[in-house]
């Protein structure tokens, strides 16, 4: 397909996208918080679960099935109960406002935030671009020679550094249009001394946040008025923000592909859910007593998660050519890019 063909697709799913929460803007928000607000909302999850079906770009079905299909409809999802970051009063909320905090998977910064972002190793926007287009251009070339566990390891560098720069860009647009400073999209996850510390405290803390609000603390207040406050309520509480996770992976991945899902990330958050659990049980039962140094604890961490994502989480994606697709189409853009830089290089 042709590039201004593209071009014309996206632009028609933004167009739907702003009239969809437009309609949140003006007739939801005007009705009570709770099942009447939500049942006004139900048409518009089930839009915006639907419209990266009808994308002709992988990438830009991966970007708006993460941006729009999970983070937004979770927004949204809390707004129907006056919770989140939508939950402004409508009085002290322009439109543009709620529609870039709705539509750009960011929240801003509370002063109550339980640990405020502080970057040890700085990685900033240009060298974070730079990395991602030299190894997109590397795979493109030599993906067929590289060896499996390497590849994995520049996928998985791929991803972190894509998620960087998205929501980092992201961040910039909403601060230049209207000054809020928000959150950054990770916390050095290549840093991380646990399973807990990675999860919860540095990797993708769009989802983490998303997630904790959405799934996690709800299922652990109701589970605390069943059983009482404790252990046991908030560990199910962290494994159906698991498992809810993995299921939400698997969506974007079948919006992607329209291929039916192999359970494998499911597995895989699942797995990683029961180690967060054993790993919090542990620190409650010894109290510390059996820390490792970091030196130790950080190796192994990072370990566990590329070993378990080789397996469940990328291969799956190799074993249907998916990988293949998106880098076929970063590809095509830059050559695209390219092109009209040289043009317009001549036309001067």
């Amino acid at each position: 397909m042709e590039a201004i063909d593209v071009i014309k697709n996206i632009s028609t799913i933004g167009l739907i996208i702003l009239t969809s929460l437009s309609y949140c803007y003006f007739i939801s928000s005007n009705l009570p918080k709770g099942i009447f607000r939500l049942l006004s909302l139900l048409p518009i999850f089930l839009l915006l679960t639907l419209l990266p079906l009808h994308l002709s770009s992988a990438f830009a079905t991966a970007v708006t099935a993460f941006f729009i299909t999970w983070i937004c409809n979770f927004k949204l999802l809390l707004f129907a109960f006056d919770h989140g970051p939508l939950s402004w009063q409508k009085s002290k909320v322009s439109l543009h406002i709620f529609l870039i905090m709705a539509a750009l998977p960011m929240k801003t910064k509370q002063e109550n935030d339980h640990m405020p972002i502080k970057r040890k190793v700085p990685l900033n926007l240009a060298v974070e671009t730079l990395v991602f287009a030299l190894a997109t251009e590397f795979l493109v070339h030599y993906r067929e020679t590289v060896d499996p566990i390497l590849l994995q390891i520049l996928y998985g560098v791929m991803l972190f550094l894509l998620i960087d720069i998205l929501v980092a860009c992201s961040g910039w647009i909403v601060k230049t249009i209207t000054g809020l400073e928000l959150e950054k999209p990770s916390n050095e996850p290549y840093l991380s001394t646990s399973l807990q510390d990675f999860w919860g405290r540095r990797w993708n803390l769009t989802v983490t946040n998303a997630l904790r609000q959405t799934v996690y603390y709800p299922v652990r207040t109701a589970l605390e008025n069943i059983l009482g406050k404790g252990w046991f309520p908030s560990c199910l509480a962290m494994l159906a923000s698991f498992v809810v996770s993995g299921l939400m992976h698997e969506l974007v991945i079948y919006q992607i592909t329209h291929v039916s899902p192999s359970w494998d990330m499911t597995l895989f958050f699942v797995i990683h859910g029961v180690l967060v659990v054993i790993e919090v049980t542990l620190k409650k039962w010894f109290k510390g007593k059996l820390k490792l140094p970091w030196f130790v604890s950080g190796p192994i961490t990072i370990g566990i998660v590329l070993a378990s994502a080789f397996r469940f989480f990328f291969q799956p994606l190799i074993s249907i050519g998916a990988d293949v697709i998106v880098l076929e189409e970063f590809r095509l853009c830059g050559e695209y890019v390219k092109n009209k830089i040289l043009h317009f290089s001549s036309s001067l």
